[in-house]
């Protein structure tokens, strides 16, 4: 074991952090709605060795760069395993943003306020759960972070970087142009240079903005550098191809899916005050402190303090941004997170001794104990209709009987937390939700996993239909073909139901043997239902299989009014 104390508590952060994000680490399969949809185009670029334009299917996949997909197809590549390899992006770059926000605050204030840093993110409730996702948000807001992190080191003086660190600066451009084309987002990591100037402009102290040097075009350049590793070779290639869905590629994955989704965003719409309502709801416990650090960052800033109005200002610039468009969605503040707890750490350690919000911490760990206590014995002693519209809607063979003593055992973990620290009620907070976390990871993930990912029905299915009978997939989720147990046919994913059941008739008579695995909402009058088979249900779709037999002679299928369109979930 580590000797000194500093050493102790590192070592513990760390092995927490392990724990509550890395349990469950191959415990599952992709669920929806983003998971299925990455991992397949991941899977098929192992498979076809296109690693440029990623596929779904048999379409090109414009909706994101494939920067995220890349990462889970290399690292299948070293562990020959999806079910480790599609979450583990998601590890590396969480353990990077706590580094980054840990390193950041051992060097602006001391290495205690670092760690205050890193337990504030760890179990801020948004970081953690998206932290267990195979989700581009993860990854980016790493980028975002370490661009943050470069940034910070070059504009702020301190005693381990006493003047502008270049090499920093370059870091910084050159994160941002990798978290650019992971999502194009990331280049909002740049707008620290706005407050950074205005401070170095006001004369702020321990500020440093040298716009003068010549070094300070190394900073674009690291930018375009980073954009140019996936941007240069693809517009190469996708130019110098004739089919058009490569120009229809470019067009949309350069200018629908970035500034016209941004500027006409077409789902989840809200007010422009949404994210005052996402902050202290999704980004507590360290927002519980915010009453005590208002005054505090006030005071700070009044004493024009470089290092708290840099990590501030950012934060606000990034919330002002996504409040504009119409569409929202409270994952896209969560890059600004590890910097809203970096400017809180070096206020924690006065807050948690103040006697309200020892509290707050208490009361918040009981709530937790009570809730998980409470829906537990709901279900287990409650009205049965509920267990089993929970248990058919979901498919959920075990019964929600398991998932009732799962919950027992989080309040029973929180508890015990609660005994174990008494008189230290933040440790109390910390520990239930640690349990929760783990207990999520390594008891709900293998319980959930067959209804939630569409592994059971796929397994199914291919028992079913035998080992040699030739599969198609109509009005098909990301889940269906990236778990069929043999190459499935497809007629595209964007193209509406009708016409890819129009086009998969012909396909079907061809040959007796063939089915179709077709979603209930698609099936239409062109397909006898008293000739299909229930092939199961997964993620709150029925699904049936049908041959040659169940389609009606003649029939040409009519257009779906009420269809919600593919990405629906």
């Amino acid at each position: 074991m580590p000797k000194t104390r500093a050493s102790r508590e590192s070592w513990l952060f760390w092995m927490v952090a392990l724990l509550v994000i890395g349990a469950g680490l191959g415990l599952r399969d992709p669920w929806p709605a983003d998971e299925p949809r990455f991992a397949l185009v991941a899977k098929q670029m192992v498979e076809s060795g296109q690693w440029l334009f990623p596929h779904r299917g048999v379409e090109l996949y414009s909706d994101k760069p494939p920067m995220l997909m890349w990462l889970q197809a290399a690292i299948f590549e070293l562990v020959r395993d999806w079910r480790v390899a599609f979450l583990l992006p998601s590890l590396l770059a969480t353990f990077g943003t706590l580094w980054c926000v840990i390193d950041l605050g051992r060097r602006l204030w001391t290495r205690r306020v670092g760690l205050y840093a890193g337990w504030a993110l760890l179990f801020a409730l948004q970081f953690t759960y998206q932290a267990k996702k195979a989700q581009i948000d993860p990854l980016v807001t790493f980028w975002i972070t370490l661009a943050n992190y470069g940034l910070l080191r070059h504009f702020l003086s301190s005693r381990h970087d006493p003047e502008p660190d270049w090499k920093m600066w370059m870091l910084g451009w050159f994160a941002a142009g990798l978290g650019t084309i992971t999502k194009g987002v990331g280049v909002l990591a740049l707008a620290m240079l706005v407050p950074a100037i205005y401070a170095s402009v006001q004369g702020w102290r321990d500020v440093r903005v040298p716009l003068r040097a010549a070094p300070v075009l190394l900073g674009p350049l690291a930018f375009v550098f980073a954009v140019s590793l996936w941007l240069a070779p693809m517009l190469v290639a996708a130019l110098s191809q004739h089919d058009p869905a490569y120009r229809s590629y470019l067009d949309d994955i350069l200018f629908h899916q970035t500034a016209g989704r941004y500027a006409k965003s077409w789902d989840h719409p809200h007010s422009p005050l949404y994210y005052l309502g996402v902050m202290p709801s999704m980004w507590i416990p360290p927002l519980l402190a915010l009453p005590w650090a208002l005054p505090a960052w006030w005071r700070r800033l009044k004493r024009r303090d470089a290092r708290y109005l840099l990590p501030l200002a950012w934060w606000v610039l990034v919330v002002l941004f996504f409040s504009i468009p119409h569409g929202k969605r409270d994952v896209y503040i969560m890059p600004a997170l590890p910097m809203a707890c970096l400017a809180l750490a070096p206020l924690l350690p006065g807050i948690v001794r103040k006697t309200w919000p020892r509290r707050i911490a208490w009361l918040c760990a009981l709530a937790l104990v009570v809730a998980c206590a409470g829906a537990g014995l709901a279900m287990l002693l409650g009205n049965p209709s509920f267990e089993a519209r929970f248990t058919i809607e979901r498919g959920f063979e075990p019964g929600a009987s398991a998932i009732a003593w799962l919950l027992l055992a989080m309040a029973s973990w929180g508890i015990a937390g609660m005994l174990w620290f008494r008189g230290r009620p933040v440790s109390m907070l910390l520990s239930g939700l640690a349990g929760l976390w783990v207990l999520y990871g390594l008891v709900a993930y293998p319980l959930l996993n067959p209804a939630s990912s569409a592994r059971g029905l796929m397994a199914d299915v291919g028992q079913r239909i035998g080992p040699h009978a030739e599969l198609g997939l109509v009005a098909w989720k990301e889940q269906n073909l990236l778990m069929a147990d043999r190459p499935a046919k497809t007629w595209g994913f964007v193209l509406p139901p009708h016409e890819q059941l129009a086009a998969a008739m012909p396909w079907l008579r061809a040959d007796p043997t063939r089915r179709v695995l077709i979603l209930e909402a698609a099936m239409g009058p062109c397909v006898d239902h008293d000739r299909a088979q229930f092939a199961g249900a997964a993620n709150r779709r029925r699904w049936w299989l049908i041959d040659a037999s169940a389609l009606r002679p003649g029939c040409v299928p009519p257009e779906l009014k009420d269809w919600r369109g593919p990405d629906f979930d």
